[in-house]
């Protein structure tokens, strides 16, 4: 063969992996010309996103230097790495990344060209040991265009006479990578054979004869001349387009406009929107850029071409043990994340932002009232699941801003259908939810529990001033059932943990739905995930949560309410993890979803790690308790739970330090980071702890259950909610949907009553049996006859009148 055409041996190389989740920086412009996101970690560029945000066309692009005697040395496995933002606020990056051995130093200035999609690094190269003469600079680049990281093409080529180096993917997006010296040799090659690292490792010379690599996962190498480069610096920039062609125009005309041309239009975009926020700057002895970083981190996870949307996170937890067929990552639009990242924005000032993003759940809600469980950027599902939180926190969203005076009547007037919808999926579905909000477990949930409720309360505000009077009326009483059941379904007393700890009793994580197997949801067992085969099975009353303090946040209990003081014993007794930089908690008793027990990396079983976002909630609740300094202390906790750029991690490790793993004791583990949601609750606690109150804490269930301590005077019966006991006193409800004549009885059958449903307008057929004077003890029998062609049901429904509690027999926990 010709050596001018030589394939590169290896193809298709090996596994397509990502790289880690644990980003130092992300970035973008603030300006839809450019459509690209970038994250940096160890040192190196990684996982650049074009022309979507939820799109990932590179795992990496980092530098390797050789030298005499076979020196070899790559940049993102050799040297310590120092990163800032170049300016607090602005998400453009200063590296300064040092050899281990002390024998160079990289630094590098990272931003993207707000006129164009180009990833722009300015580039010195200083050598403290030797000659700069007698050493080399290559650049090492890994595309994985789009989402994948097989399937690639990479080749050699120049554009118009400039030499660059190419790829492809099988999605219609190419890259192409130039810089400002020439290049002295190129070469591309399948990872793991023949790519530019192991011809470099193994022979200290790239083979030029590698000029194009087909259909697999590859890399491309080149060599900078060093002696080109006159100032010492080096520019490189990464283009991106449809065609090569398109992708190398807007590499090489960024090029020539030079890096000053790129850089200060990005920073100027970028001080003019921080200048409009609200000044939360060193609030309670915040970090002195720390509010800074939490803002930015918010608009740098925003697309454009879709307002309103925010992906979760710029990352894919344990991504180094990844590939392809984790297509989502968290690249995706979670709408509960949305309403929470809202929420930072609002606390931030940033009204704009979170209006657009109350417009782009009205764009992606379901024909049916919900909102997937996660979405890409279009609003196409990822996964499947229904969690009822995520159906109501939209609610929420509407109502923060009418309260806020941020939206017009006409403003208002337009969200009122998605709101109407919305209550109506959650009143004909809710209480019970299909997913909890760590998305594992359906049931009663203390925390969809509270958000259901509070947004019930809202909407009817909301639908009330529209001629919803009936609406809002019906929407009240259903919140106001559920609010009375919270401590019936969720609430356990009598366990071991109760005697171990001497309390009451303590709200549960999750409690499964009733059925006839057992007395209470508490007495049913809940199955946890990631746990191995065989141990994935807990008593409900015997999981603890954290969640179960949303009770709070949203207004449900009182923050000194004994049932909430002793369910904060109980959490801090099996939750708590006393880390250096303090208090950081668990999602809940025997969580599966972290590392191994020796730092491998979460493989769909592991150990779950502690998530600084609850600290940051459990900050909340102690400003709600009146413990300001105690707040003021969380807030110093999750701040020094960041990672060395200052970025928020969704867990931090909680064992023994594994340096070969980069894991160490109250620093990031592997899962993502950033989580835009926790740099939500950042500023929210910034903005709560300035204003002495918590900022998102809804006045509807205060006013109604804390303060008038309304109650309802019935409770409910449903198919999917088959109560069998009914406090003495109430009246029963039968919501059912479809027409029908509620045939019963309180004496059996000796003498009967046919009362006949009343559509309303949520699509449920409903009526209120008298039963308030009902003696403790009776049984009341019903069945059905369907209007629908005049059919009767075919069994018998009974519900026991059991005294104060409603629940048939009393829970015993174990």
């Amino acid at each position: 063969m010709d050596r001018d055409d030589q394939t590169p041996p290896g193809a298709p190389g090996g596994p397509a992996r990502w790289t880690s989740s644990a980003k130092a920086g992300v970035g973008t412009a603030l300006t839809g010309a450019s459509r690209i996101w970038f994250t940096l970690s160890h040192g190196v560029l990684n996982e650049v996103y074009f022309p979507r945000i939820d799109t990932a066309c590179v795992r990496d692009l980092g530098l390797i230097v050789t030298g005499p005697d076979g020196y070899f040395s790559e940049e993102k496995r050799a040297t310590r790495s120092e990163i800032r933002m170049i300016e607090a606020g602005v998400p453009a990056f200063h590296l300064v990344n040092t050899s281990e051995d002390g024998r160079y130093r990289i630094e590098k200035t990272v931003l993207t060209d707000p006129r164009r999609p180009v990833l722009l690094q300015q580039i010195s190269f200083t050598v403290h040991e030797g000659e700069r003469a007698d050493h080399r600079l290559f650049a090492l680049l890994a595309p994985h265009l789009v989402n994948a990281g097989a399937d690639n093409t990479g080749w050699v080529e120049d554009y118009k006479g400039t030499p660059m180096l190419f790829a492809r993917g099988t999605n219609g997006v190419s890259l192409a990578l130039v810089a400002s010296v020439p290049w002295r040799a190129r070469s591309v090659g399948y990872v793991g054979v023949s790519d530019g690292w192991r011809e470099l490792s193994e022979r200290g010379e790239l083979n030029q004869a590698y000029r194009r690599a087909e259909d697999g996962n590859v890399a491309l190498t080149g060599e900078f001349d060093l002696a080109a480069a006159g100032d010492g610096k080096i520019l490189l920039a990464l283009g991106f387009g449809v065609r090569p062609e398109e992708a190398a125009h807007h590499a090489l005309a960024s090029l020539q406009n030079g890096f000053d041309a790129s850089h200060d239009p990005y920073v100027e975009a970028w001080r003019g929107w921080q200048a409009g926020l609200v000044p939360l700057d060193g609030i309670a002895g915040s970090g002195p850029n720390a509010y800074r970083t939490s803002t930015s981190v918010l608009a740098a996870h925003r697309p454009f071409g879709f307002a309103g949307a925010v992906i979760a996170s710029l990352s894919i937890p344990w991504g180094f043990n990844k590939g392809d067929e984790d297509l989502g990552g968290y690249h995706l639009v979670w709408p509960r994340d949305l309403v929470e990242t809202a929420g930072g924005f609002l606390a931030a000032g940033a009204v704009e932002e979170a209006k657009a993003i109350l417009g782009y759940l009205e764009v992606i809600q379901e024909a049916d009232g919900h909102w997937s469980q996660n979405v890409w950027l279009d609003g196409a599902p990822y996964w499947d699941g229904v969690q009822m939180d995520e159906c109501a926190f939209p609610i929420l969203l509407a109502d923060m801003l009418r309260r806020g005076g941020h939206l017009t009547d006409a403003e208002l007037e337009r969200f009122v259908p998605m709101v109407r919808r919305a209550a109506s999926f959650v009143l004909r579905n809710g209480p019970v939810t299909g997913q909890d909000r760590w998305e594992e477990d359906a049931g009663y949930s203390p925390f969809t529990l509270a958000v259901e409720i509070a947004a019930l309360l809202a909407a009817a505000d909301i639908l009330e001033p529209s001629g919803g009077a009936a609406e809002a009326a019906y929407i009240r009483e259903t919140a106001d059932v559920w609010n009375d059941e919270v401590e019936r379904w969720t609430f356990a007393e009598g366990t071991a943990i109760c005697t171990r700890l001497g309390l009451k009793g303590y709200y549960v994580r999750i409690a499964p739905v009733e059925t006839a197997d057992v007395a209470s949801p508490l007495d049913g067992f809940v199955p946890v995930k990631n746990r191995p085969p065989g141990d994935d099975a807990r008593k409900a009353s015997l999981l603890i949560s954290p969640d179960a303090l949303a009770l709070v946040r949203f207004g449900l209990r009182a923050a000194d309410d004994p049932r909430i003081v002793d369910t904060v014993k109980a959490i801090d007794a099996t939750l708590k993890a006393d880390l250096p930089q303090g208090p950081v908690w668990y999602r809940y008793n025997d969580d599966g979803y972290g590392e191994h027990a020796d730092g491998g990396p979460f493989d769909g079983t592991g150990i779950g790690r502690p998530w600084p976002l609850l600290t940051g909630e459990r900050a909340h609740y102690e400003l709600a308790a009146g413990r300001v300094a105690a707040a003021k202390a969380l807030l110093a906790t999750l701040e020094q739970s960041a990672g060395d750029g200052g970025l928020l991690p969704e867990q931090v490790w909680d064992d023994d330090d594994i340096p070969e793993r980069e894991l160490v004791r109250g620093r990031p583990s592997g899962s993502a980071m950033p989580l835009v949601w926790a740099h939500s609750e950042h500023i929210k606690l910034l903005r709560s702890l300035r204003d002495g109150r918590v900022f998102d804490l809804p006045p509807q269930p205060v006013r109604r259950y804390q303060v008038d301590k309304v109650v309802a005077p019935f409770r409910a019966w449903r198919f999917n909610q088959k109560r069998r006991a009914l406090p003495a006193g109430k009246a029963l409800r039968i919501e059912l949907p479809d027409a029908a004549i509620v045939h019963w009885t309180i004496d059996g059958w000796a003498t009967t009553h046919d009362d006949a449903t009343a559509a309303n307008a949520f699509g449920l057929h409903v009526v209120d049996l008298p039963t308030a004077a009902v003696p403790s003890g009776t049984v009341i029998r019903f069945t059905f006859r369907w209007r629908d062609g005049d059919r009767w049901e075919g069994a018998d429904f009974t519900v026991l009148v059991d005294g104060e509690t409603g629940v048939a027999a009393s829970h015993a926990g174990g």
